[in-house]
């Protein structure tokens, strides 16, 4: 008896634990707050990398057409270097021509502006225009891969390999990336004001007019705020989109991968944004100068120094917690002479709740000389000649 007793009491223990795991597992795992019609998703704040919905978002998966987030990526990145221009010339090569898919129908020899083939990429998707950059910017097709590749690694996009700067799909296995991943390569796009003026584009056209540009990101023109910023459509990845926005200074980037058709893909989006921009807001923290004395100089030729006051970075925070940011100053009485110019003379740390969302240096705004025997000596010299 009592060992039946004993078995019992050890399978409701098992059952229990059983259940607790079942409980925290859940939680870890919960469902996102709005439908998600796809293989995976992820919403991002563009400005901080945060993370607030996600659905499957580290499985790999095909990025179709998204893949150009990087070649756009690191034509704007050249660009902004200065390596190359939006007025140089490219002289298109077969390769490049070749291509086929979304495309304009660039023929070997022709010849287009680097801005031409930027905006036939972002707002068209054409394949063969993406080629002609990438070749002209790393020499060949396959060095330009490389590039990609690369500059996932150093983004942290450890799940992400590129066989192609397309997403051409039909011949690949291994072009393969993750929405947490497109994310990355999205938020570190937009960080580039240039990309906007083209991924913001509705309908345009090249060739003085004979070839029309409809853009393949329907958001643009029927989502307020929207920014961005590119689709991708295969039979193997299905319907995606990396749809970024912003209102009222929050930046949000919606990543849908995989969708069965492409109204689920773009509703979705929607969805997600809307639920992002319902529940957070961005706010800049004020430092209250009130709190912060001036510091005492020992043995300076100043007696007092005032610390240069930074300017703290915006925060997405849930609406309605404003009241709930907190500052402590944390700040020397004094400091010994000399004092370099940027010397950290104390902090600034704000936080919501138990969150820290930011912490500042106070700073010595510029170099305080110590006191020599000859300066204390002039001192009172001039004393006495009043």
């Amino acid at each position: 008896m009592k060992k039946l007793i004993k078995i019992m009491l050890s399978g409701v223990l098992s059952l229990s634990l059983l259940l607790n795991l079942c409980m925290i597992s859940f939680a870890q795992n919960s469902a996102p707050p709005v439908e998600i019609k796809a293989k995976s998703a992820v919403l991002m704040d563009a400005s901080t990398g945060k993370v607030l919905m996600k659905h499957n978002e580290s499985e790999k998966v095909y990025p179709a057409s998204v893949t150009k987030i990087m070649p756009l990526l690191l034509i704007t990145e050249a660009i902004d270097a200065g390596k190359i221009a939006l007025s140089d010339v490219v002289t298109v090569s077969g390769t490049a021509a070749s291509k086929g898919g979304s495309q304009i129908w660039l023929k070997e020899g022709e010849q287009m502006t680097v801005d031409d083939l930027l905006k036939a990429t972002a707002v068209y998707s054409a394949n063969d225009a993406c080629s002609a950059l990438g070749e002209y910017l790393a020499g060949s097709e396959e060095a330009f891969v490389k590039m990609l590749n690369d500059r996932a690694k150093e983004l942290g996009m450890n799940s992400t390999h590129f066989e192609n700067c397309t997403g051409l799909d039909d011949t690949t296995e291994n072009h393969l990336t993750t929405a947490l991943d497109v994310a990355v390569m999205s938020r570190e796009l937009l960080k580039h004001e240039l990309i906007t003026n083209y991924t913001t584009i509705w309908m345009d056209s090249l060739r003085e007019g004979q070839t029309e540009l409809v853009n393949t990101n329907k958001l643009v023109r029927f989502y307020e705020g929207t920014t961005g910023l590119k689709t991708g459509t295969t039979s193997k990845a299905g319907c995606c989109v990396s749809a970024s926005a912003l209102r009222e200074g929050t930046h949000l980037i919606a990543v849908v991968m995989g969708s069965d058709n492409s109204t689920d893909r773009f509703e979705t989006a929607k969805a997600m944004l809307n639920w992002g921009f319902a529940n957070y807001s961005t706010v800049t923290p004020e430092i209250d100068t009130s709190l912060i004395p001036e510091v005492g100089v020992i043995n300076g030729v100043v007696e007092k120094i005032t610390p240069k006051i930074p300017k703290p970075d915006a925060v997405l925070i849930e609406k309605g917690r404003e009241a709930d940011i907190t500052q402590t100053i944390d700040l020397a009485v004094d400091v010994a002479a000399p004092v370099e110019q940027g010397q950290v003379l104390g902090t600034v740390t704000f936080r919501l709740g138990d969150e820290l969302i930011g912490k500042y240096n106070l700073t010595a705004p510029d170099r305080i000389e110590p006191l020599t025997v000859k300066i204390i000596f002039m001192r009172i010299i001039s004393a006495f000649a009043r």
